[in-house]
């Protein structure tokens, strides 16, 4: 992408005013996507973008430039920009001693790359998902389904040295079906993305995903009213991981620590959730949506553990944050894009699964509610409080399943949900992949659980 002696030149331009890192970031993404509703084509798109980030440090002043001109000219001029802003004034020059350039090893090959695929043949998944799920019942009024996938390749250089390139791969797919009837019309949902070719469609079947959003549609057509107030939650697995993603995950980010805008800054050794709580965030889970090889500071992903046994054991890391601290990258420096500067950010974050039986779980609640699948929420980081939507829940009667409910939100707080965790199934799952907005930027993550129950939460429902 840019050559080794390109680099060193741009590094030392950049390092020229007395600054105290540089660091060079360039990204080329293709991508494609295409989107049917109504059964028809509406968008076929594929596009490439192409550029580089400068980053320079000076105390504690960070100067950033990005450029889509990665020529050794373009670069230089990006340098200085960055430089300039970081500290002006100053001269000289650094030389900067590139290592030896790294390739990330994710452990497995994309057997079939999207860009090597003819549009036709995407387009045909489209159409058979749409087929599919309209002929599952006259309720479906209205299908739209999507296909997406990207080919990114980044490299990392800094001023300590650091030379490493990363090639991720991502596949996606998605079907939404409206159900309309004389109680009104819903909506039911599935999506598949891997961090892998177009060998996803080797491994799942899109009519059979059409198929379960559409029933989800249908059966929500006979929900009624979500209950409210306080009682058990049982969160089933894999649905519900984006709960403690956005209820704790976010809150175990070091820049929102060194804020004082989370509520878990200064309890590391602290007993911060149940003993059945083992909260990790691992960027090297194979194929899952939140994986890669380096992150994009060029630090080899790894597997965190946050929470172990309930008791809070560290934060997420970017390069800077534990530069300054003087301790280790724990691998999530995460940016949207060249255009943008790296910060702390979450990969894929799950729950890990304990002993219980999940059957024994749902048997033994006497009331409560089943929550198959959790939609979007908010969260406030500096207090915990949270909300979230249910997409698809069902009453617990008697230790049964039973009736289906409309949507409502589940509202509580994030330490006092860890707190409040009482069950831990064996059955544990990844969740849908998903996109994490922060601060403007959004990158790709992934989250998991296993079947849990929380004690007490609130369920914001209509039901008198």
């Amino acid at each position: 992408m840019i050559e080794d002696a390109t680099l060193t030149k741009v590094l030392g331009r950049a390092m020229a005013t007395g600054a105290e890192f540089a660091e060079v970031f360039a990204e080329d993404k293709r991508s494609s996507s295409a989107h049917l509703d109504d059964g028809k084509v509406e968008e076929l798109s594929s596009g490439r973008d192409r550029g580089a980030g400068i980053r320079v440090v000076a105390g504690d002043t960070t100067g950033y430039a990005h450029t889509a001109d990665i020529t050794e000219s373009g670069l230089l001029a990006a340098a200085e920009a960055a430089a300039a802003a970081a500290r002006g004034g100053g001269g000289g020059a650094r030389v900067v001693a590139l290592g030896a350039r790294h390739d990330a090893d994710r452990g497995y090959r994309y057997e079939i790359l999207p860009e090597d695929v003819a549009k036709a043949t995407k387009v045909e998944l489209l159409v058979k998902a749409n087929d599919v799920a309209r002929s599952s019942g006259s309720a479906i009024t209205q299908v739209s389904a999507s296909y997406a996938d990207s080919r990114k390749r980044i490299l990392v250089a800094n001023s300590d040295g650091l030379l490493a390139t990363d090639d991720s791969v991502r596949t996606l797919f998605s079907v939404s079906c409206v159900a309309s009837a004389d109680t009104g019309m819903q909506t039911g949902r599935q999506s598949i993305g891997h961090t892998m070719g177009f060998e996803l469609f080797d491994r799942y079947d899109v009519e059979e995903l059409a198929r379960e959003a559409a029933e989800r549609a249908i059966t929500k057509l006979l929900a009624r009213p979500a209950p409210s107030g306080q009682m058990p939650v049982v969160i089933g697995s894999g649905g519900g991981g984006v709960l403690f993603h956005e209820a704790c995950g976010h809150g175990l980010e070091a820049d929102l620590i060194a804020k004082g805008a989370s509520v878990f800054k200064g309890r590391v050794g602290e007993l911060v959730a149940s003993p059945m709580v083992t909260l990790v965030d691992d960027g090297t889970m194979a194929r899952e949506w939140g994986c890669f090889g380096i992150d994009d500071e060029g630090n080899a992903a790894q597997r965190n553990v946050l929470i172990q046994d309930g008791v809070l054991t560290d934060y997420m890391w970017d390069y800077l944050r534990a530069r300054k601290e003087g301790r280790s990258s724990s691998g999530n420096g995460r940016r949207q894009s060249y255009q943008h500067l790296p910060m702390v950010r979450m990969t894929n974050t799950y729950l890990l699964a304990s002993d219980g039986d999940p059957d024994d779980i749902i048997a033994s609640t006497d009331h409560g509610v089943f929550v198959k699948h959790l939609g979007g929420g908010q969260v406030n980081t500096a207090t915990g409080d949270f909300v979230f939507g249910m997409t698809e829940a069902y009453l617990i009667e008697n230790g049964e399943i039973t009736e289906p409910l409309r949507e409502g939100n589940l509202i509580g707080n994030g330490p006092e949900v860890l707190q409040l965790i009482d069950a831990v199934g064996d059955d544990f799952a990844m969740g849908p992949p998903g996109t994490c907005g922060k601060d403007g930027q959004g990158v790709p993550v992934g989250d998991g659980v296993p079947t849990l129950r929380v004690s007490s939460l609130t369920i914001g429902g209509t039901a008198a």
